[in-house]
C-alpha cells in the first residue's frame, strides 16, 4: 500500500504559478505511475497528468498541456505539478493519485488509479 500527502495548494491570481507536492509513504514508489486530478463541486473528478513509474514518459490533459510540468523523484518519493499561467477556470481541489503498474497506458479516468492522497485546494483569482 501507499498513503499519499499533498501540499502546496493556495490562492493565486490568474498568470501566477504555484507548485504542487505530493509525498508517498512506502518502500516501493519506483514501482507506481503516479498522476494528478482535479475536481470542482458537482463534477467528476478530472485527469490532469500523468507519470510512468521511472519518470520518463509523461502524458496531459489537453486543457492543462503547455502549461503544467508534472515530475517526480524516487529517491525522495515525491512527485510534483508545476502550474503556470494559472487561469480561473483552474480552480479545483487537486488530489494526487497512485496505481502500481508493470506497463505504461494513459489512466484517464478516476477508477483506473488504487490511491488517493486528501487532495489540496487552488484557487485562481480573476
Amino acid at each position: 500500500q501507499v498513503q499519499l500527502v499533498e501540499s502546496g495548494g493556495g490562492l493565486v491570481q490568474a498568470g501566477g504559478s504555484l507548485r504542487l507536492s505530493c509525498a508517498a509513504s512506502g518502500r516501493t514508489f519506483s514501482s507506481y505511475a503516479m498522476g494528478w486530478f482535479r475536481q470542482v463541486p458537482g463534477k467528476e473528478r478530472e485527469f490532469v497528468a500523468q507519470i510512468s513509474y521511472g519518470g520518463g514518459t509523461t502524458y496531459y490533459a489537453d486543457s492543462i498541456k503547455g502549461r503544467f510540468t508534472i515530475s517526480r523523484d524516487n529517491a525522495k518519493n515525491s512527485v510534483y505539478l508545476q502550474m503556470n499561467s494559472l487561469k480561473p477556470e483552474d480552480t479545483a481541489v487537486y488530489y494526487c493519485a497512485a496505481v502500481l503498474v508493470s506497463f505504461w497506458v494513459p489512466r484517464l479516468t478516476a477508477g483506473s488509479w488504487d490511491y488517493w492522497g486528501q487532495g489540496t485546494q487552488v484557487t485562481v483569482s480573476s
